[in-house]
């Protein structure tokens, strides 16, 4: 039996992200417009030149909620608190790690430093309302020592305090099955990045193009009503359009 398509669908402004540096609500407005209710920040890339109530009157103006937003990791290290008083600010339930800086992921041992971090920045989060969560990217799954880092780090992070952001895209470009990690880790994933890619998994494509199956994935995920889903194309020519395309397929796919 099948079910209605998500209750909510949400876009990653990184895939918009040319539009959004040239007319931050102009974008933001069209992307409503598609009917998209949800976005995902980008404070790595500085709101888009716009101040903390700038971003909150502007998601106030177009009925749309951010739940998450991606940061840098230094935020874990310099200013953890106020950055948690931001998050409050823009109605945050989750701050974002999207990977490390390429120094800092060069040993498994990084990797395990990295995780105890976040078991001590989740900690604080948490006593704010806020969840700390880190989403993967290609290379992470690029074994060190005979062993994937990225396993590692699922593995020695605590589900108390720290949760996780599944990009199946991304998980898929790095040679890995995103339903073999929904199974296997199928109570650490509480956000998602619904991307499809090429079958060579040189690159992304838009949602149902490419050798990714979102019916199968999406019935996989349990109790997906209380997680965001972000649509994410990075390499889209049209981004809008593409943004529009991939919003048609979800709220038509049942699973």
């Amino acid at each position: 039996m099948t079910r209605p398509g998500l209750t909510r669908i949400g876009l990653e402004l990184y895939s918009v992200r040319h539009a959004m540096q040239r007319d931050p609500e102009r974008t933001l407005a069209a992307v409503r417009d598609i009917g998209y209710r949800d976005v995902e920040l980008l404070w790595s890339w500085g709101n888009f030149g716009r101040t903390t109530e700038q971003v909150r009157a502007a998601l106030d103006r177009e009925g749309m909620r951010a739940p998450s937003a991606h940061v840098s990791p230094t935020v874990l290290l310099v200013g953890w608190e106020r950055s948690l008083a931001i998050a409050q600010r823009l109605g945050h339930e989750y701050l974002i790690v999207p990977s490390f800086t390429p120094d800092t992921q060069r040993s498994l041992d990084d990797w395990r430093e990295w995780a105890d971090r976040f078991n001590a920045a989740g900690a604080a989060a948490q006593r704010a309302g806020i969840w700390l969560a880190f989403h993967n990217e290609p290379d992470h799954l690029t074994p060190i020592d005979g062993r994937v880092p990225y396993d590692l780090f699922l593995e020695r992070t605590d589900p108390s305090v720290v949760r996780h952001q599944l990009d199946v895209g991304n998980l898929a470009m790095g040679g890995g099955d995103p339903l073999v990690y929904l199974e296997r880790y199928r109570d650490r994933y509480w956000s998602f990045h619904l991307k499809d890619v090429v079958a060579d998994r040189s690159r992304d494509t838009e949602l149902g193009t490419g050798m990714l199956d979102f019916r199968r994935l999406l019935a996989a995920v349990p109790d997906i009503d209380r997680k965001p889903c972000y649509v994410e194309q990075e390499g889209a020519e049209d981004a809008l359009g593409s943004a529009r395309r991939n919003y048609e397929f979800l709220s038509k796919l049942e699973f």
